[in-house]
């Protein structure tokens, strides 16, 4: 498994959430909405030091990682983040 970010979306969190050099941005499972693999869990994002880093991708020395206990939501597959362009919002996809 690997998380893939685009250009623009590293652009994206520089902007919105203006991530400095040593970041840690954590991608998880949360309750409520919906995913590809999981009905009633959804993808959330949050800033946080890691406590047990599972895959991480670190760009401009900012890491981005999905927690060891999180790794069971992504069945298997990569986590390409993306933006929409139209929404100016992170898109999330996943890639086998």
């Amino acid at each position: 498994m690997e998380i893939k970010l685009t250009e623009k979306a590293v652009e994206w969190f520089k902007e919105e959430m203006e991530i400095e050099h040593g970041d840690y941005i954590r991608f998880y499972a949360r309750y409520g909405g919906s995913s590809p693999f999981h009905e009633g869990f959804s993808l959330g994002m949050t800033r946080e030091e890691p406590h047990e880093i599972g895959i991480e991708t670190v760009i401009e020395n900012v890491h981005f990682f999905i927690e060891k206990s999180d790794e069971w939501f992504f069945n298997h597959h990569n986590l390409i983040v993306d933006v929409d362009e139209s929404m100016d919002e992170l898109r999330y996809s996943y890639e086998k």
